[in-house]
């Protein structure tokens, strides 16, 4: 498989705070790769790291082969990496439409005409929604609206941070079943998740954080069924 994402002796964190330590992970072209671990082990810091949200302190970072460390995030997307973060994903203020426009103000008319067509089409959901405030809509809608301004961008990678936090269920399994289906036109997932179960069973591979450091990773079943992480990572069965 051609390696997408290349991360070596990655550190960073917030200012001079620092949060990651030594992180080494990939990430190939057409995977579904999930990051799972406790509240506050670092998670989310590697996503902004990656994506130049964060303050990034020594070690490579390369996408495509090319050396990205450090980039600032205009110039990842237009690389063709997407992020969505977990809180104010969204402009309440806003219609479903305006949101989508946003995400490609620098496209001709024709282009975002048809991107945000194709978004629609992805998320159905929204289809009638398009001219209502997104401050009207549901967790699991608006959810659907942040990953489709993403998808604007038209990204080869998407980067998500806790996408189905807060969700009910029913929703949570469907923005994960949205999310495996962009593999379907071409894109690559890279997720950050609570729902560690949810989110692996669709997954190829997966990584464990613990104290801003990578502790495991592996392919997403094996990681599911060895009892000795489900029972320090994932829960135990029994849990609800």
């Amino acid at each position: 498989m051609t390696r997408l994402l290349e991360v070596k002796s990655l550190e960073g964190g917030y200012d001079s705070v620092q949060i990651l330590y030594e992180i080494d992970i990939h990430v190939d072209e057409g995977e579904f790769v999930t990051i799972i671990g406790p509240n506050g082990c670092g998670k989310s810091t590697l996503i902004k790291t990656i994506f130049g949200l964060a303050t990034y302190y020594r070690g490579e970072v390369s996408y495509r082969g090319a050396d990205v460390s450090g980039m600032r995030t205009d110039q990842l997307v237009n690389m063709g990496i997407s992020y969505v973060p977990q809180v104010d994903n969204v402009f309440p203020s806003l219609s479903v439409i305006e949101n989508m426009r946003m995400g490609g103000n620098k496209l001709q008319p024709q282009t975002l005409s048809d991107r945000i067509e194709r978004s629609l089409e992805m998320f159905p959901d929204l289809r009638s929604r398009e001219f209502d405030l997104a401050a009207s809509l549901s967790g699991g809608e608006r959810q659907m609206l942040a990953i489709s301004r993403a998808l604007i961008s038209n990204p080869n990678f998407l980067l998500l941070d806790e996408p189905t936090a807060a969700l009910s269920p029913l929703y949570q399994q469907q923005i994960i079943e949205s999310i495996d289906s962009l593999r379907q036109v071409g894109i690559t997932i890279l997720i950050v998740e609570q729902n560690a179960r949810l989110s692996l069973a669709r997954s190829d591979r997966g990584y464990i954080m613990s104290n801003g450091k990578v502790v495991h990773s592996g392919d997403a079943q094996r990681i599911l069924t060895d009892p000795e992480i489900g029972e320090y990572f994932l829960g135990s069965h029994d849990d609800h």
